[in-house]
């Protein structure tokens, strides 16, 4: 095992290895995996001195504890987690230089869900079908396939930046307030969906806020709510999803996909979240809220140039404090 490592001593509610990659075997039954939040990867990882979609750990609802067995850079990006690095506070959307021995330790998760935790150099596992996430529904990729456990020892690799440099970013705005409503319901842009017509109440939809199921997790949400009414014309024949649509099953009640979706499904598809907004809806809890609000193709490639900017803003930066 190489000496830049990192141990987990904890992995909070849930963590796992994922990257920015996309598994490149779609055709066969693979879906995408990789980070539920990529702008917070790319920028964590853009702190830590990497490249943007190097691999990294993705916490869930914090309450890791992390020690690092090297000297290296660390960065965090995503929801608050309260985390430290020796007692040493480092807030969300920032880096600092750790020492070999140091614990990175994550409070509880607050104003989101996802907290990505970059190391410098990235965590060194085999890439998979071109990537180095992990598939936790089909067992495969990551660290052994599976969500991280205490006693884990991650290989890191090879780091070319060597600045000892701590600084923090501006948050994206629209990650400071998640919640935009009097009721504090997630507000995430969706395009109609190619079989919304078939649904009788599809505008019931638009029209309501969905509670996020119990039973959901990292392939999709399951939302909870009074059911829509059953498609028209009954059962249809399987086609292509992809994170961001949303299902309508029989019983009335969506789904979301997220990043561990399914390649096909035979459910209408009533709506489509913007590739934008998916962090949104990502960064969103159990038991919370969302609303969806109907958008067009040309609010969605504006969103789009939003984050683009974000990314090009934060880029220049960051590499003026890695000098």
């Amino acid at each position: 095992m190489s000496e830049r490592r990192v141990t987990i001593l904890a992995p909070g509610l849930f963590a796992s290895v994922q990257d920015g990659g996309r598994f490149g075997a779609r055709a066969s039954g693979v879906g995408v995996a990789g980070a539920l939040d990529p702008l917070a990867l790319v920028t964590a990882n853009r702190m830590a001195g990497n490249d943007p979609d190097a691999a990294a750990i993705e916490c869930t609802l914090g309450g890791a504890r992390i020690r690092i067995e090297a000297p290296m850079r660390v960065a965090l990006a995503g929801a608050e987690c309260d985390a430290r690095i020796d007692g040493v506070r480092l807030p969300a959307w920032s880096c600092a230089f750790a020492e070999a021995g140091s614990v990175l330790a994550l409070g509880a998760a607050r104003e989101g869900t996802r907290t990505i935790v970059a190391f410098g150099g990235g965590i060194d596992v085999p890439r998979v079908l071109g990537s180095r996430s992990t598939d936790l529904a089909a067992g495969f990729g990551g660290f052994a396939g599976r969500a991280l456990r205490a006693g884990d020892e991650l290989p890191i690799g090879p780091s070319a930046a060597s600045a000892r440099a701590a600084f923090r970013l501006q948050p994206p705005e629209w990650s400071v307030h998640l919640s935009s409503s009097e009721t504090g319901a997630v507000r995430v842009r969706a395009l109609v969906g190619p079989e919304s017509a078939r649904v009788a109440d599809a505008r019931s939809f638009w029209e309501r806020e969905w509670e996020i199921a119990p039973q959901s997790n990292r392939m999709g949400y399951r939302l909870a709510g009074a059911p829509l009414a059953a498609p028209r014309d009954g059962a249809m024949r399987s086609h292509a999803v992809e994170p961001g649509v949303v299902q309508l099953p029989p019983n009335g009640v969506p789904i979301v996909l997220l990043a561990d979706a399914q390649t096909t499904g035979g459910y209408p598809r009533i709506a489509i979240v913007i590739e934008a907004d998916r962090r949104r809806a990502a960064q969103a809890r159990i038991g919370g809220r969302l609303r969806f609000v109907r958008t067009d193709f040309d609010e969605a490639k504006a969103a789009r140039h939003d984050v683009e900017a974000y990314l090009r803003a934060t880029a220049a930066a960051i590499a003026a404090q890695l000098q």
